[in-house]
């Protein structure tokens, strides 16, 4: 009887979340907010509380994170985070201050204390890399001057995560200062061993990986990855950190047909994590920290387009380029709900998880509307303050008064130029 109730529980929940990807995808949206909300519907207090299924969907759950931090790490070679890393850490010190601050301090304000405040900064700090990968693709821009400023930001947060999820980790499990140390000096030598070797003998490690059976790599993909990241978090380095070094190490062929065969994988798993992180919050929590999760994401949604125009800015990049790569990078989602996972399952504030739901529920959706509006907008605000100034000019006398708002002889600043270029691309400045 109670096998079979798991498997109506389980298959329902499966179910689900295939149509409500679907629906998704129809509308040309992230499913994350939906699955989110799908969780909040079958745990405590929810429309549909599951009881059976509860255990096998956490294992699903730790195997979605697994998975997403592998996918991520076989998306960039070991050379391009050296290179970004050595070209771009300035952007990423200003994105880590611009966002990961308003988190910590709210945390601090609401009285949470420091270990809170640590991980709610990471929360805010954090973009979602699936959800702005698939809105630079729907608008078109992956071929724009400013994309590269856009991936050389993420590529540093996420390299960022395998130093931030051993501090995370061991400040919940409660560690000493040696203990905690010593669990980021391995993680710092572990990551910097995997990088060293992957870029002197990466194709030897893909070589052996490599097979032209699919279920043959599948397997050995999968079983090093499920490996590597359960002696990573019995080291408390976290399972997720070793998982992004086993992408990291892989490369040529193996990772592009690794990534091929655990894209469903993971899409699963991690529609499970989603979910299962929903039933650990009780719906009834979310109303009491709307307003702090609303107030946070205005300020961090400003605080990410000003570091993507900062750094767009840095590479010479136009003014309508600035103002997109600053409205791409808004939306979070996997990243912080991963992080906000570690502190729930802790138990260290109760408030917490409904806070960061609430927040990503805002963000995810609010982001792809981010990159699509802020740059039209800033044009047209920037228009309006000018024929604004112009007219001041002609009544105060400065200047005459030109026919239609606007001065036509004299020639176009760099963002008047951009308003009346018709392609749409960032001009070569």
């Amino acid at each position: 009887m109670h096998s079979a109730v798991f498997l109506i529980e389980f298959g329902a929940i499966i179910l689900a979340l295939g149509l409500l990807g679907r629906l998704a995808g129809r509308f040309r949206f992230s499913p994350i907010p939906l699955y989110l909300l799908a969780g909040l519907a079958f745990g405590e207090g929810g429309l549909l509380p599951l009881g059976a299924s509860e255990e096998f969907v956490a294992i699903g759950a730790e195997i979605g994170v697994i998975l997403l931090l592998l996918m991520l790490g076989l998306e960039y070679s070991a050379s391009d985070l050296v290179s970004n890393l050595k070209t771009q850490y300035p952007a990423g010190l200003v994105d880590c201050a611009l966002n990961a601050l308003p988190g910590a301090g709210a945390a601090l304000l609401m009285g949470w204390g420091p270990v809170a405040a640590v991980v709610l900064a990471g929360v805010t700090w954090i973009s979602s890399s699936g959800v702005i990968a698939k809105v630079l693709g729907d608008l078109g821009r992956v071929g724009n001057r400013e994309t590269p400023v856009i991936l050389s930001i993420l590529v540093l947060e996420d390299l960022a995560m395998a130093v931030y999820l051993p501090i995370i980790t061991a400040l919940l499990a409660g560690v000493g200062w040696a203990a905690g140390g010593l669990t980021l000096a391995i993680a710092l030598g572990a990551a910097g061993l995997v990088l060293f070797v992957a870029v002197r003998h990466g194709r030897l490690i893909s070589r052996f990986v490599s097979s032209d059976d699919p279920e043959k790599l599948l397997l050995v993909v999968l079983g090093l990855t499920i490996l590597v990241a359960g002696l990573a978090q019995q080291l408390q380095v976290s399972a997720a950190v070793g998982a992004f070094l086993v992408g990291i190490a892989l490369s040529g062929e193996a990772a592009e047909g690794a990534h091929t065969l655990l894209l469903p994988l993971r899409d699963l798993f991690a529609a499970v994590f989603f979910v299962f992180f929903g039933l650990h919050t009780d719906p009834a929590s979310i109303p009491p920290v709307l307003l702090p999760a609303l107030a946070l994401a205005v300020v961090t949604a400003c605080t990410k387009i000003a570091t993507g125009y900062w750094a767009a800015r840095r590479a010479k990049i136009s003014v309508k380029g600035r103002w997109r790569a600053g409205g791409a990078l808004v939306a979070r989602g996997e990243f912080s709900i991963v992080i906000a996972g570690l502190a729930v399952t802790a138990g260290i504030e109760p408030r917490l998880g409904p806070l960061a739901t609430a927040y990503v529920l805002i963000l995810v959706v609010v982001g792809p509307l981010t990159a699509r509006f802020t740059e039209p907008v800033a044009q047209r605000v920037a228009l309006w303050r000018r024929a604004r100034a112009v007219a001041t000019e002609a009544v105060t006398g400065t200047i005459p008064a030109p026919r239609d708002g606007l001065e036509k002889s004299r020639p176009h600043t760099e963002a008047e130029a951009e308003v009346h270029d018709p392609s749409g691309r960032t001009p070569t400045p």
